[in-house]
């Protein structure tokens, strides 16, 4: 097992990863920029080194200044938890070629999911069911127009390099395509350095279904389940709920095997999620479809989700991994117990389109009592910053059932207490009341089109 470790990230999942290293004892180095200097990650770390300005780009995006604190630090490896560079294959070999061990998936392994094409070549070539579209490049109008013919529109135009709705496009009616095309290229060019984009049919109400698995460089992979990411915004998560309501067994099943076939034919290793869309346009579970949409090769927001229900804690999991260990349970040992919810907690106004707001925290007293985790990166006083990411922190239930885990989840969100900035939790309070999301009828289109309409 390591003996130290640098964590190349900031607030609540660095707080998190040294949870885990301390558990393992193992020494967590922490990085701060200017405006992170007094961090609750700095707070608890055994050391901390200044990596550069406030901006991301001068600090927590800067590949030199992390390893080089990491070469002061003198640290066994470097552990990128989720944003920044923690899917960025160039850091990884950067990591890997300076020697230090890099705690995710090989660099290589990253670089075939990070490309969204390849990515549909393998799993498809792993029999795992992608959406009909191309597994190449498109780079002119009369491409889109063929397909458009042959499987209908609405098509959707994605940069190869895209995620969170950046570079994807949606064609509706055939004079929309030059428009749509020229703007999906300019966009996956500017934010991912990328101008490929491909095609594919577009879904108009899916749910968001993703798998949780985890790997060894012995060629094990287990899954944790699945978890349900329907409630979104912008193409951007709110709300994670774990087991998927109203999937039937036999989908679920399958679901899960197909994660763990497609990872397992490009040699993953260590902890990461595969994305589906699930077409369940007939209201009927068993009829339903789903469809690879992407891998997120690193932890991800929610993996707090799945670590409730199984018990398995898949940060230790990751360092473990990255030392060489063997996944030491079977598939069958994997029990899930109960339902779980996680509601994001972002300093952004509701009321106000989610705007960001950044602002100290003159009070904040996280909920309590059973079945209530809280994962934050923030103590009472401290400011959420203008530079980074909105979120600050998690709140996470279970319950015996998805009733309990909503019931939970209400008591837990009037009783915490935060004043200084707005906060999202309005919002969670109204989707827990609301009738759409009770009865299981929302689509990763519900927030927008129907709950914000209202």
């Amino acid at each position: 097992m390591f003996e130290k470790v640098l964590i190349a990230n900031r607030e609540e999942i660095a707080v998190r990863i040294m949870q885990a290293c301390t558990e393992l004892d193992i020494e967590a180095v922490a990085v701060y920029s200017d405006a992170d200097e007094d961090a609750k990650h700095v707070r608890l770390a055994d050391e901390a080194y200044r990596v550069g300005g406030s901006k991301a780009a001068d600090s927590y995006l800067d590949q030199e200044s992390l390893l080089e604190a990491a070469r002061e630090a003198d640290v066994d490896a470097i552990h990128p938890g989720y944003g920044f560079l923690a899917e960025n294959e160039s850091f990884a070999a950067n990591v890997e070629s300076s020697g230090f061990e890099w705690i995710g998936p090989p660099s290589d392994v990253m670089a075939d999911f990070g490309e969204k094409t390849r990515a549909r070549k393998i799993m498809s070539a792993a029999d795992v069911p992608v959406v009909p579209g191309t597994t190449d490049p498109v780079t002119d109008p009369e491409a889109v127009a063929a397909f458009g013919e042959e499987h209908g529109y609405p098509v959707a135009i994605k940069a190869d390099g895209g995620g969170g709705g950046r570079g994807l496009k949606i064609v509706r009616e055939p004079d929309q395509i030059e428009e749509k095309l020229r703007e999906a290229i300019r966009e996956g060019e500017a934010y991912f350095d990328n101008p490929n984009v491909y095609l594919e049919r577009f879904l108009e109400a899916p749910r968001h279904i993703e798998v949780q698995v985890i790997a060894d460089e012995h060629g094990t992979v287990r899954h944790l389940g699945e978890r349900d990411c329907s409630v979104q915004r912008r193409q951007q998560k709110l709300l994670e709920e774990a087991p998927a309501p109203g999937l039937d067994d036999d989908t679920r099943e399958r679901l899960c095997e197909a994660a763990c076939r497609g990872v397992s034919s490009a040699d993953y290793v260590n902890a990461g999620t595969v994305e589906f869309l699930y077409d369940d346009s007939t209201g009927e579970s068993d009829d339903g479809e789903f469809y690879f949409l992407e891998v997120n090769a690193r932890i991800q927001v929610e993996h707090g989700v799945s670590e409730e229900l199984t018990g398995i804690d898949l940060v230790k999991w990751q360092l473990r991994v990255a030392a060489g260990e063997r996944l030491s349970f079977e598939q069958d040992e994997v029990e899930h117990r109960g339902a779980a919810m996680e509601f994001r907690l972002n300093a952004e106004d509701p009321d106000n389109d989610f705007t960001p707001i950044p602002g100290t925290l003159s009070t904040y007293n996280p909920p309590r009592g059973i079945g209530v985790r809280v994962d934050d990166g923030v103590d009472e006083g401290d400011a959420i910053t203008p530079f980074y990411d909105s979120m600050f922190g998690k709140v996470i239930v279970t319950g015996e059932d998805r009733a309990e885990a909503i019931a939970r989840g209400k008591r837990a969100l009037a009783e915490i207490e935060i004043e200084g900035i707005p906060t999202t939790i309005p919002f969670h309070r109204h989707i827990l009341e609301d009738e759409g999301f009770l009865e299981n009828r929302h689509s990763t289109t519900y927030v927008e089109e129907e709950l914000l309409e209202e």
